[in-house]
């Protein structure tokens, strides 16, 4: 036991944090034309900038990464510029933001991809979700399985896009591993049927998520640069035969060069925590760095992790959204608002940035 609360500071490698909790990354589908965020996007993340670390809503690599209508890009020069107001509302407010990158892979629809074309994905595996697109819920597209040819370049746009996010003031990125999106793809033998050295045996299937992250990290520096996995999240239809070896195997690997943080979706992702077996002490004894927990805490079971040595930091995603003085509230004992499903995705400023904060609910 420790006497490690969620309010006392960390350094997360190169970053400085004023508390140890995280904001995760939360789709909103505000991006404007483009796919660049605007002032509305920059005034949200500073509102919340009383986190220790912000991880910023998923952001594609390319157009082809995309997967839902009016998520922001990092791959324009419009993008980096608009992501620069953001970064710097949030350093103005004294807090810290990172950047994640994102590749839908097979998560995709036809109307989002370039000229029309078919999403891509490992093996020509249609996944059972849904995607947001037209201003409708439809199902995914059929994907194509990528050529082996083609996998350099992939690693590139992850590399590119973390250059551009470093350029764009973030403090840092963030791989997307998870929720059934590209790298997760590979990892999980649900998705990936290759025989090649992309397929197959768990070595191979975490190649591309292990050669990404050292792109990423020779690219920035490994002490700017996490990952996010979720071993055993059904999100997007996904699902992997043997988890806890496959997510031992990429854990040691990615310890071994040496990033900052490990990001661990424990159970469903926004669902139950014991959704399948799993030993999710495993991966933080096998990671030396900081393990940042994720998934329905509140501030009991956050800080019963803490002083058990179960996690480095917590992140909280939902509650952020209705909350953006979501720091203050945990500390001072104030209740939390609750969300407007009605407004969760696009739109404007109403359920984004009109949560009022718990003094002006109070003074009102």
């Amino acid at each position: 036991m420790t006497n490690t609360t969620l309010f006392d500071p960390y350094t997360l490698g190169a970053i400085p944090l004023s508390n140890r909790i995280v904001m995760a990354p939360l789709t909103r589908n505000r991006a404007g034309a483009g796919f660049v965020p605007g002032e509305l996007t920059a005034e949200y993340y500073a509102q919340r900038a009383s986190a220790g670390l912000i991880v910023s809503e998923a952001t594609q690599i390319s157009q082809q990464g995309q997967g839902y209508q009016d998520t922001p890009g990092i791959y324009t020069r419009e993008q980096i510029e608009g992501w620069r107001k953001v970064t710097a509302a949030v350093h103005e407010k004294g807090g810290r933001i990172v950047l994640q990158l994102w590749h839908v892979g097979r998560i995709s629809h036809v109307d989002l991809q370039p000229g029309g074309g078919q999403p891509v994905a490992p093996s020509a595996i249609r996944a059972e979700s849904q995607t947001f697109v037209n201003n409708a819920f439809v199902d995914v597209s059929e994907p194509h399985a990528l050529g082996i040819d083609e996998l350099p370049g992939i690693v590139d746009d992850f590399r590119q896009a973390a250059a551009n996010a470093i350029e764009a003031g973030f403090d840092g990125v963030e791989v997307h591993g998870a929720n059934g999106y590209l790298l997760e793809q590979f990892a999980k033998d649900g998705a990936n049927v290759r025989t090649d050295a992309y397929g197959g045996s768990m070595e191979n299937r975490a190649r591309l998520m292990l050669e990404v992250t050292a792109a990423v990290a020779r690219e920035i520096g490994a002490e700017r640069t996490g990952v996010r996995i979720s071993p055993v999240s059904p999100a997007n239809g996904i699902s992997c035969s043997d988890p806890q070896a496959q997510y031992d195997y990429i854990v040691d690997h990615l310890d071994a060069l040496g990033i900052a943080y490990l990001h661990v979706v424990e159970g469903a992702t926004g669902g139950p925590r014991d959704v399948a077996p799993f030993d999710y002490g495993s991966l933080r004894r096998r990671f030396s760095k900081t393990y940042i927990a994720n998934n329905g805490f509140d501030l009991d079971l956050a800080t019963s992790h803490l002083a058990n040595g179960e996690a480095d930091l917590i992140a909280f995603g939902r509650p952020f959204i209705a909350n953006p003085d979501l720091v203050e509230r945990l500390q001072n004992g104030a209740p939390l608002a609750e969300i407007d499903p009605a407004t969760l995705y696009g739109g404007g400023a109403a359920g984004y940035t009109d949560y009022p904060r718990s003094t002006e609910t109070s003074d009102s």
